[in-house]
């Protein structure tokens, strides 16, 4: 039995019909970027979110998310940002865009995201952004420094590409991914718990201002048509991503509650297996939410790549989140940073392997999986 990485078309046969008629109501309206559609969907995602409608901007990607954001928060070149080296490229490549520095601190082997009382040794006078990502769909507990980092002065852009619909509960109080910090950024790529059809991305605020600003430079710092406050980006949802996204926004909860029913059925697959020995699970924080974008394993003994390359053999797809840590890319060789600067994060990259999880994979199929580790590993 093959079993795939990823199945968009599953879930999407719980809308097509739906999608379809979206997408011949905006062909036959004739109104494909930005428009009563886009509006639409940030309405809906502000009231999921529980936030004010008009502080949902939607944009082009993930990646635009998180440069107005920083634009918003009037980075500027030589301020520093403190960040994840383990995670995907944008968070760092936007920082590096706009001239600042990216100032990376290392990571929590269990949960992957990043260490909070490493990342407060980080700061210096030069800090202007705190900049987390809630990896792989778990929230990163930003409670826990909130206060020391606004006494001095840093905001918090919070990276929840991988998290639209994760949660943490604080104080007896649901906080979802996104909504704690000065900026919450999300990218709606296909592949992603809350997908588009193609590439899009939104931020979030509870400061009007900030949402006015955003909405400004998404569509090159424009407050009325031609007349130019500042010097912004093009980065605009267009009418069909907003239709697809907001009809996948109803099914949101329901879909993230599968990926967690399939996270659970791993653990009990690998543990009753006696696979545990040879594996580290994916851990959930306490009073985390945990939506699992992806189901990473660490795999131990240096056998990541082995066991990767047996499962490829039969027809079984994984994937490797992210097989060189960011401080260690040529394009950043000029920050300094050295191996070894990081271990965490660098021994992370030599033993995750993101295994298939997504809305509709069968049971079936994860026993598949787990069968075929336990062969791997001849037990």
């Amino acid at each position: 039995m093959s079993v795939p990485i990823l199945d968009l078309g599953r879930a999407f046969a719980d809308i097509r019909p739906e999608a379809e008629e979206a997408v011949k109501r905006i062909f036959d309206s004739q109104g494909f970027i930005l428009g009563s559609e886009v509006k639409n969907f940030e309405k809906h995602a502000a009231a999921y979110l529980e936030i004010d409608e008009n502080n949902a901007v939607s944009c082009a990607s993930g990646t635009d998310s998180l440069l107005l954001a920083l634009m918003a928060l009037d980075v500027k070149p030589g301020d520093e940002i403190i960040t994840t080296p383990f995670t995907f490229f944008a968070t760092s490549g936007t920082i590096a865009r706009l001239g600042a520095v990216p100032v990376f601190a290392d990571v929590d082997p269990k949960t992957y995201n990043i260490d909070l009382n490493k990342a407060l040794e980080k700061i210096t006078p030069k800090t202007k952004i705190f900049l987390p990502v809630h990896l792989f769909g778990q929230m990163t507990p930003l409670e826990m420094i909130a206060d020391e980092l606004s006494s001095r002065n840093i905001k918090i852009i919070e990276d929840a590409a991988q998290a639209f619909g994760t949660y943490r509960t604080v104080k007896g109080k649901i906080t979802r991914a996104g909504r704690f910090g000065a900026i919450g950024c999300y990218s709606f790529f296909p592949t992603k718990n809350l997908g588009g059809c193609g590439d899009g991305g939104m931020c979030v605020t509870n400061d009007h201002e900030i949402a006015e600003r955003l909405s400004r430079l998404r569509v090159h710092g424009s407050g009325a048509t031609y007349y130019h406050d500042e010097v912004g980006i093009n980065s605009r949802l267009d009418a069909i991503q907003a239709a697809i996204l907001d009809i996948k926004l109803k099914h949101l909860d329901e879909w993230n509650a599968q990926r967690r029913k399939i996270a659970e059925n791993y653990k009990i697959l690998f543990a009753s297996n006696g696979l545990d020995e040879f594996i580290t699970q994916p851990y959930e924080l306490e009073n985390n939410c945990h939506t699992y974008h992806q189901y990473v394993i660490r795999v131990h003994n240096n056998k990541r790549d082995d066991l990767m390359k047996f499962l490829d053999g039969l027809s079984i797809s994984t994937r490797v989140y992210y097989p060189l840590p960011l401080h260690l890319q040529p394009c950043f060789k000029y920050l300094g940073y050295k191996a070894g600067d990081f271990p965490e994060a660098e021994k992370l990259s030599e033993e995750v392997l993101a295994l298939p999880i997504f809305p509709g994979l069968k049971y079936s199929e994860q026993e598949e999986l787990v069968n075929a580790v336990r062969k791997f590993f001849k037990i």
